[in-house]
């Protein structure tokens, strides 16, 4: 690690895990927190400087999308460190697609959180072990590899819609849906994950990312 300090923000609408997080920068000081903000807007609008890293909770009460959030840290100048419960497949998704830097569990101890702060600071990826296959692929680990197209299939076929429904709003014909959902059915029962109904098409994809779970936004 460097020996010049690190400037780290943090965008967070929990004053607890604000305070947390304070706590457990204290104890080093190559690491100083100059602002924290509840949203990556409030955030930059009231920064003189744009700080080396930027840390962000995936779920922020402003209902924003983590794709987002992590372009805008980017866009400014940061680079973007995801802290946060790591409990949504669909988020950690949104957060990997727009080139997150790296994604620290906050129950994480103080010393894999400099870590990664000092690793993103210098523009590289942090990987743990335990989620380095999620930086470095796509897919998220274990789960099926779906086309674009199969994607939005199955998003609106799990969500409730009919085929022809589908079909329509795609502009698509309903015989090309249903192949793509037998595809979807197929490829989920080759992993030994089977979806026999729309109710196991819509758990396996908010288990993978393809559709929001239910505190997802």
């Amino acid at each position: 690690m460097s020996t010049g300090t690190l400037t780290v923000a943090a965008v967070d609408d929990h004053a607890v895990s604000l305070a947390g997080l304070s706590a457990m920068l204290a104890p080093h000081p190559e690491i100083q927190l100059v602002a924290c903000a509840g949203t990556v807007v409030d955030l930059f609008a009231g920064l003189s400087s744009t700080p080396a890293v930027v840390l962000v909770d995936l779920r922020l009460a402003d209902g924003s999308d983590p794709f987002d959030n992590v372009s805008a840290i980017k866009a400014a100048g940061a680079a973007a460190l995801v802290f946060s419960a790591l409990d949504s497949p669909y988020l950690i998704r949104r957060a990997l697609a727009a080139g997150v830097h790296g994604l620290v569990n906050k129950a994480a101890p103080d010393t894999e959180l400099v870590d990664a702060i000092a690793h993103a600071a210098t523009g590289a990826t942090y990987a743990t072990a335990d989620w380095a296959s999620l930086i470095d692929s796509d897919p998220l680990t274990g789960q099926v590899d779906l086309t674009d197209r199969q994607r939005d299939i199955l998003e609106l076929y799990a969500m409730g819609e009919p085929a022809k429904r589908v079909a329509t709003l795609l502009g698509l014909a309903k015989t090309t849906v249903q192949d793509h959902v037998d595809r979807i059915r197929a490829k989920y029962a080759a992993a030994g994950r089977p979806a026999y109904t729309k109710v196991d098409l819509l758990r396996r994809g908010m288990e993978d990312g393809f559709i929001k779970g239910p505190g997802d936004g």
